[in-house]
């Protein structure tokens, strides 16, 4: 294909070809500005990532029931889903007796959307709107109800909840209704020895070769994983929360203090963060949380490695703060400091400031 475009290339005349490099010129910028401006969009585009979070139970089953279980609040209602993916929610709110639903998406997974809203015989009522929540219009002044699947890695990954606060502040009713209304943030020491190990030790022997350089930069990335409960050696220390009725754009840049007490004696690898969140402001009440002890969900759990392990016994207490913000460059993804402080029963103590980078 290659030799072919090459000898089609030279049969042009000076004036084809000059014509054939501006053309050429002009799609590799509007590739590169795709690139930097819409990745986020065009990695919602594959359907693998929504059949993941379809077949996540946990998270889909949370709102099919905080809907289904709260039809009054749906029936003869306008209903807003932001970042309707291929529907599924849209769907739970036609059927739970929504007049409207305008089912906002801003990538071409849309066009899926369109076709199972369709063959499932509710276009009547699901409105399909294409484009970005801070750009697109309604035909409705206002709507009653504001469902979004917003969450991700560490609740704040890829910022979607300043397109929901954003869709709030244009559409909601004073009295309306955002399933889910709150999240909130926790943490807990753990003991992770082994997987430490294997992720960290391989690179001090790589064929015989040393690479153990390649250590800091692997700490520099939290990790996204299923942690065992049997893992945690402390209390759990709630750090972050949000009312969704509320809260700013301005308020998902924060510094927390957290604190945790050693339940057993153990050496400490890691803080885990996980996120919980609900649907309470509504009759039928409906929780759910992504920690250790909680079925999976395809959130996981998210491990900040220490910069060294600590040696904890009963009753050792441990505290810091963990600050987040959206990276300047890239503000979808993130920048978290995280700082801990120990003191044993010896009066040694431990002070670290770590910095981490969520891509």
């Amino acid at each position: 294909l290659g030799q072919e475009k090459f000898r089609i290339y030279f049969q042009m005349n000076e004036e084809e070809k000059a014509e054939g490099l501006a053309q050429q010129k002009a799609e590799n910028g509007d590739a590169q500005e795709k690139t930097s401006k819409d990745y986020y969009f065009d990695s919602y585009s594959h359907h693998s990532i929504h059949e993941e979070m379809i077949k996540d139970k946990v998270r889909t089953e949370s709102y099919l029931q905080a809907i289904s279980h709260n039809r009054g609040l749906f029936r003869e209602k306008v209903v807003l889903d932001v970042g309707c993916g291929t529907g599924i929610l849209s769907l739970f709110a036609a059927r739970a007796g929504a007049s409207r639903v305008y089912a906002v998406e801003c990538s071409s997974i849309a066009d899926l959307a369109s076709q199972v809203i369709s063959l499932n015989g509710f276009k009547e009522v699901i409105t399909l709107v294409r484009g970005k929540v801070e750009e697109v219009s309604l035909p409705e002044e206002k709507v009653d109800v504001i469902i979004s699947e917003w969450m991700g890695y560490f609740l704040l990954y890829e910022s979607m909840l300043n397109t929901v606060i954003a869709a709030r502040d244009r559409w909601l009713k004073p009295n309306g209704k955002l399933f889910p209304n709150q999240a909130s943030m926790h943490c807990a020491l753990i003991e992770d020895a082994e997987y430490k190990a294997q992720k960290l030790g391989y690179w001090e022997n790589v064929y015989g070769f040393d690479f153990s350089p390649m250590k800091a930069l692997i700490l520099l990335e939290p990790i996204v994983d299923t942690v065992d409960a049997s893992q945690i050696c402390s209390t759990t220390s709630q750090f972050f929360h949000i009312d969704l009725k509320t809260v700013r754009v301005e308020d998902l840049s924060f510094s927390r203090p957290w604190s945790v007490t050693a339940t057993y004696n153990s050496w400490c690898h890691a803080l885990v963060v996980w996120f919980d969140y609900g649907f309470t402001s509504c009759f039928k009440k409906v929780h759910v949380s992504t920690g250790p002890a909680a079925e999976y969900t395809h959130w996981k759990q998210t491990v900040f490695y220490l910069q060294e392990p600590l040696k904890l016994v009963v009753g050792d207490k441990v505290h810091g703060t963990i600050s987040c913000k959206p990276n300047a460059r890239n503000p979808r993804d993130l920048d978290i400091v995280l700082v801990t402080n120990f003191t044993n029963s010896q009066g040694q103590s431990w002070n670290f400031t770590q910095d981490f980078r969520m891509r």
